[in-house]
């Protein structure tokens, strides 16, 4: 009776051990939070939140995502601020943003740098790696770039040249250097706000002119204010997503492949899915009342000037690494060599 006694106790605390266990391994479970200005309910948070999906699938709920969207966790900087005392763990931030972490964040956002979609993506192919190396360098890991497409300069004035250009009141996302400098080359003093605060100064007429891509300019509800569009690409918008690398190395090794492997084929699809919606936008603007001002050629030229000036006082200011710009102007030559432009 003793024996009987002594093993079905035995039993029980193998048992109530093996419970144990497995709460501390749910306890273990990882949550990376991650901030976005991107509204929800976006093509950005669709995707984002299937990405969500796959990697807690895939990791049997070991990994999870969990996204704050909209900018409910304030600008660049405070999410920044909030990742580093583990607040949060990620933030989805545009190039001009994410250049508080590396300069080179913003390699693909200068003016008038590309000329069509086909030569980014052969750009791209190249540099986003290096990219990659230089966010770890900084202590980031960057888990997915998405390509927004070209922005145009909308307003709610009509703006045919840089003359009018230099009345208007134009936006420039915070910490955006590039941008700035692009619009003060133009004889224009720029704005800068965080990208959140923009619609409430186009309500307010703090600022009346800013820059979008078609998608996220009805996306963030600009068009409502917006009513002229300067048919001329003025750079190129990406949005990095980037996660801490001391909780992103918490993960098992194979749980980080996991996570790699779903962002990046989330902002594949992503990639496919904004040149779409870009396409389509840009139709409901102009069936919405949005004039399209079609520059003369006189003007182009003078607009495009502004982008040579830009890259050359970003050379003199070593705003850009030596690496990232010596990559960047031999793979645009051989780009261009290859397809005969």
């Amino acid at each position: 009776m003793t024996a009987e006694i002594t093993m079905t106790s035995l039993s029980r605390l193998l048992i109530a051990a093996a419970l144990g266990l497995g709460a501390a391994g749910a306890v273990q479970a990882a949550t990376l939070k991650i901030a976005t200005v991107a509204p929800d309910g976006t093509a950005w948070m669709r995707e984002m939140r299937e990405v969500g999906d796959t990697i807690k699938t895939q990791t049997a709920g070991r990994v999870e995502i969990k996204y704050y969207p909209g900018g409910v966790m304030g600008d660049a900087a405070t999410v920044l601020r909030k990742i580093k005392i583990g607040q949060l763990q990620g933030g989805a931030f545009t190039g001009g943003e994410a250049s508080i972490i590396t300069r080179d964040a913003q390699v693909y956002s200068l003016p008038f740098l590309f000329r069509d979609q086909a030569e980014i993506d052969q750009v791209r192919a190249r540099l986003d790696p290096m990219l990659k190396q230089q966010f770890a360098r900084e202590g980031f890991e960057l888990v997915g770039i998405s390509g927004g497409g070209f922005a145009y300069l909308m307003s709610t004035r009509d703006i045919t040249g840089r003359g009018d250009l230099k009345a208007a009141k134009v936006w420039v996302p915070q910490n955006d250097r590039i941008a700035a400098m692009a619009f003060k080359a133009a004889g224009v003093t720029p704005i800068p706000l965080p990208l959140a605060d923009v619609y409430t100064g186009l309500q307010t007429g703090l600022i009346d002119t800013a820059e979008n891509t078609p998608s996220g300019a009805i996306a963030f509800q600009w068009h409502t204010r917006l009513k002229y569009m300067v048919d001329l690409p003025l750079s190129y918008v990406v949005g990095e997503l980037v996660i801490d690398k001391k909780a992103f190395d918490k993960l098992d090794e194979a749980d980080r492949s996991l996570v790699n492997q779903a962002f990046a084929a989330g902002f594949a699809r992503l990639d496919q899915l904004n040149r779409k919606d870009n396409a389509a936008a840009r139709e409901a603007l102009v069936a919405q009342g949005m004039h399209i001002v079609e520059p003369n050629a006189d003007e182009r030229q003078s607009f495009e000037a502004i982008g040579q000036e830009v890259f050359n006082g970003l050379v003199a200011q070593d705003a850009l690494s030596q690496e990232m710009r010596d990559a960047l102007a031999r793979t645009l030559a051989e780009v261009r060599g290859e397809r005969g432009k």
